[in-house]
Formats: C-alpha cells, structure tokens, sequence
C-alpha cells in the first residue's frame, strides 16, 4: 500500500470542480481511479482553505476573509469527502482493520487540516474532531494561530492554547508551513505526536517552506515523519523537476533524519498546481519510485517511504 500524506481533495472538488469521483481533470493528476491503478490505500484528506489575500494568486474566487467564512468553508470540504464515502480513519483499531485487510482498489483517508483558521477557537475543536480530523498544521501562511510561509513570526497566545487543545485531544501536529519561529515555539512546548505531511529539504532548495536538516533531526528525535511535495518549485530552484529530484530529497532527510524510517511521501500533487508543476504526468508512475530508491535503501526501507512508515507513525500517534 502506498501512503501520500497531502492531497487537496477537498478543496480541488469545491474550488474548482476537479471531482475525485471521475476522472482526472485535463491537466491534472489526482481521483480516485488514479489512486487505485496506482497502488495508494490511504492519503491524508486536507481541509484547505484560501485566505482573501491569496486569492488573486491562487485564481480563485474561493476565499475567506474571516474565521467563521473559513469554518464554512472547512465544513463543505467535511461534507463532500462524506458525499464521496472516502473512509474516514479516526483511531488506531480503525487503522488496523483497514490496513490488515487492504486490497488493490480501496482508498481510506486521515483528515487533516492545513491551515487552522476554520477553527474559530481552541474551545471549538472538539467539534472538528468528532468530524474526524486528526491531523492539524496551524499555519499555511500566517493565521490567527502562527507565522507561515512567507509571514515570519511565532504562535499566537491564540496558537499556543490551540496546541494545548489538541494535546487533550490527542490530536497530531503538522509542521508543514509553520514559521522557523513558530517550529522553535512548537518544540519548545508541544509534547504529542508531531510531522511535516510535505515539506523539502532547504538545503537544497532555500526558502521558508523548506525544512532545515536540524528541524528534520527533532522531528525524527521525537519519532516523526517528513513527506516529501512533488511541487516542482520544492524539489528544485529552476527546470522541470523528475522522480530524481523526488529521490534527492528523501535522500537527504533520511540523512538528516538519521534513517529512512522518519521520510515518507506527501505529493501535494493538484495541490494548487498542475502536472506541469509535478515530475511525473501520470500518477501511475509512482510505480517507477521504488527502483530508483533501491540505489540508496534496501527493500524494507523503500516500502517504509512508499506508506509503512506513516502507517507505522498513525499506529503510535492515533487516538487509541
């Protein structure tokens, strides 16, 4: 079973009317058929919303200008995965059943939440977890909660107790486009399970959505898992990027990481770019990634990067 740690399904369907159910869209990369021919069981299902400053960059109209029209937003997100009947994962019995008795053909999802504004305060997490949601990044850029791409800063007393509520509810804490501030702020006081669903190696290619090797080294220390994107601009400064760029960067975290087992996969594929942004035009070849990584990992390893590794950290990081 492959595993992908970031898919904007949601917010592809509702923006743009990119369904899962269908086919691709033309020029794009990511539904359900494609999924199963290419051997992915589980994704992390993203609530995604689009800040009212992003939009004309984005080109979308789908935007929220405050948190009650992003809480709107999330929930139609909630409710067309429910349209879909896309399994929801919710905890670690539910985790197992599913994975024991996976086969070709079935897709399940963890939801996660990129960008925390929908939830319009700590106290109103509990409904976001009943609605399944188990995974949450605070920042996208920055929110009410932290500083995020390309908006330096730390969390907020508002990020702070959010932290503090997920912690009681056992919920997992995405690093994927959090601040170097906010990350510091975040290893200084969180003590739950912990990840980065898609981000690269700045050592390669610079910038604030990159992580540094000594946050992919915490991340490992505390028993957690970095995906990588296949956002062409995250694998490499200029050109067309391929799978080789894909292999670079998991290279190099499991270095930083200290082993193979903390690097997994998180396309982000359709995630506000299409497959001319992506190094491969067809989700099928996936199936070209193992080989190029029995280079530099033995077998074990490179089924622990195409989904056993995730697997592995929901097994220690759901609700039991």
């Amino acid at each position: 079973m492959i595993v992908d740690a970031h898919l904007d399904i949601g917010w592809n369907a509702i923006s743009a009317g990119r369904g899962f159910l269908g086919a691709p869209a033309s020029g794009y990369l990511v539904s359900r058929a494609s999924l199963v021919g290419a051997g992915v069981g589980l994704v992390f299902a993203t609530l995604y919303t689009a800040p009212a400053r992003a939009g004309r960059s984005m080109r979308t109209r789908f935007v929220y200008e405050n948190a009650h029209e992003a809480n709107l937003m999330a929930t139609a997100q909630v409710n067309y995965y429910r349209s879909c009947e896309l399994q929801l994962i919710r905890d670690r019995a539910g985790l197992a059943a599913y994975a024991g008795g996976w086969r070709k053909g079935k897709v399940a999802a963890v939801l996660l939440m990129e960008g925390a504004d929908p939830i319009e305060t700590p106290a109103q997490l509990g409904a976001w977890t009943d609605r399944g949601v188990r995974i949450i990044g605070p920042a996208w850029g920055a929110t009410r909660y932290s500083g995020g791409t390309g908006a330096p800063g730390g969390l907020t007393d508002l990020g702070r107790q959010l932290l503090k509520a997920m912690r009681r509810k056992h919920v997992i804490l995405d690093l994927s486009h959090m601040a170097d501030q906010a990350v510091a702020d975040a290893f200084s006081m969180w003590r739950g399970p912990i990840m980065a669903s898609h981000s690269n190696a700045r050592a390669i290619v610079h910038g604030d959505r990159q992580l540094t090797d000594e946050s992919v080294a915490e991340i490992a220390r505390r028993g957690g898992v970095v995906g990588v994107s296949f956002y062409s601009h995250h694998l490499r400064s200029s050109g067309r990027a391929t799978l080789n760029d894909v292999v670079k960067h998991l290279v190099h975290h499991a270095h930083a990481a200290g082993g193979p087992e903390h690097v997994a996969l998180g396309t982000d594929l359709d995630g506000g770019f299409d497959a001319r942004q992506a190094p491969i035009d067809s989700l099928a070849k996936l199936k070209e990634l193992p080989a190029r990584l029995r280079v530099h990992f033995n077998r074990s390893q490179v089924e622990g990067i195409m989904g056993n590794n995730w697997l592995a950290f929901l097994d220690r990081s759901l609700p039991r």
